[in-house]
């Protein structure tokens, strides 16, 4: 029987919609989250590497055809400013179609931008700033953090050279919140190791000169200089150092860690000791895991100090979304509950303020241009000695 054209057409018609309507089907709703941290300025290396991670973890997630939603990643730009970091905070919490956000690196920033998570009520997962008030400066319910604070980095630091025959210490810092967090724990724990502080010194985050601090530490010759600050400051600070002859050890904390602060200095990073709260990425239980997808992924730049970090907080961010849904509440209540929870870097378990509390305090030593874990260096074994020593 010959099909007249007006049947063709409607039949045409009917399997298109029918199609259509399968398609919707199976259409996965678009769930927003905001990512922030220093994409532009000195800090930068830093903000980008934990950005790619971040968006690692989303791109995943996507690929997964169990996943319920599809997710969207928009990544702001903090500047490591606290100026800057209220209002691009604000900006995220303010719109309703972002479920939630894992944002900074700079602690100077997260201090001042904390309070407007909990005034929107926008739950969000720290992924580096380590300054303790973040999560124990209030009880606010929507704020997070997979990284560790900084306390236990100078707990474990100052014991550790103090007991390779260390005595005496100077101290510089900077002088936002983060650096004089530093310094307060590292002094705090010196004296009760066996270490003397012979001076502090604050400076600011963008102080280009330091001939007046330095000279007069060159007067007190301490064996170790204490360093509570971000990279482009302790790099400023070396490289002045070694043009006044000054031959004290540096020790550093988790605001140098990365290749960031290797680049800068070149073979005059050699030596320099800092404490991080993490063990190199490739013995961290999804370390190969995650250094095999964002090799595979392509990203030009490095993943540098805290980008498994922000790729674990991304991942348990939409671990969560996808048990309860993308409403703000109930993320907030879900992620607080958050218990053992397996991740690329370990467990996570939070305590009743959302902190993390697996310590995986790890010290280590720039050896031939690259950071590696004490244990695992010349250092360690004799064949190579810090300065003083």
């Amino acid at each position: 029987m010959r099909i007249r054209p007006a049947f063709r057409r409607l039949a045409g018609a009917v399997l298109c919609s029918l199609l259509l309507g399968q398609s919707a089907a199976f259409a996965r709703e678009t769930v927003k989250i905001a990512f922030i941290g220093p994409l532009t300025g000195g800090i930068s290396a830093h903000g980008i590497g934990g950005r790619n991670s971040a968006e690692l973890a989303v791109q995943l997630r996507n690929a997964d055809p169990n996943a319920k939603y599809t997710y969207e990643l928009e990544a702001m730009d903090d500047e490591c400013k606290p100026n800057v970091g209220v209002q691009v905070a604000t900006k995220a919490a303010s719109d309703k179609s972002i479920v939630a956000a894992i944002p900074f690196y700079c602690s100077a920033v997260a201090i001042a931008a904390v309070d407007v998570f909990h005034k929107f009520r926008m739950p969000m997962v720290v992924w580096a700033a380590v300054l303790p008030e973040i999560t124990y400066g209030n009880d606010y319910q929507e704020v997070n953090r997979v990284s560790s604070t900084l306390i236990n980095q100078n707990k474990v630091g100052s014991k550790f050279l103090v007991e390779q025959g260390y005595k005496t210490w100077v101290s510089i810092h900077d002088t936002t919140d983060y650096g004089k967090s530093m310094h307060k724990y590292f002094a705090e724990n010196l004296p009760a190791n066996g270490g003397k502080l012979l001076a502090e010194f604050g400076v600011g985050s963008d102080q280009q000169d330091f001939t007046a601090e330095l000279t007069r530490i060159k007067e007190l010759n301490p064996d170790v200089i204490y360093f509570g600050g971000l990279t482009p400051l302790a790099v400023r600070v070396i490289t002045q150092m070694d043009k006044l002859g000054i031959k004290a050890q540096f020790q550093g904390t988790s605001g140098i860690f990365g290749d960031a602060f290797i680049k800068s200095l070149g073979a005059e990073a050699e030596g320099v000791f800092t404490t991080y709260d993490m063990p190199p990425v490739e013995q961290l239980p999804g370390g190969k895991f995650f250094l095999d997808a964002y090799a595979k992924a392509g990203y030009k730049e490095g993943f540098e100090a805290y980008g498994p970090y922000a790729f674990a907080a991304t991942s348990l961010l939409l671990d969560v979304i996808e048990q309860v849904g993308p409403d703000r509440k109930k993320v907030i209540a879900a992620l607080r509950d958050t218990h053992g929870k397996d991740s690329i870097v370990g467990k996570i378990e939070f305590d009743d303020h959302g902190q993390n509390i697996t310590p995986m305090t790890t010290m280590y030593v720039v050896q031939d241009g690259k950071w590696v874990a004490w244990g695992e260096s010349d250092y360690a074994s004799g064949k190579r000695k810090l300065k003083n020593l």
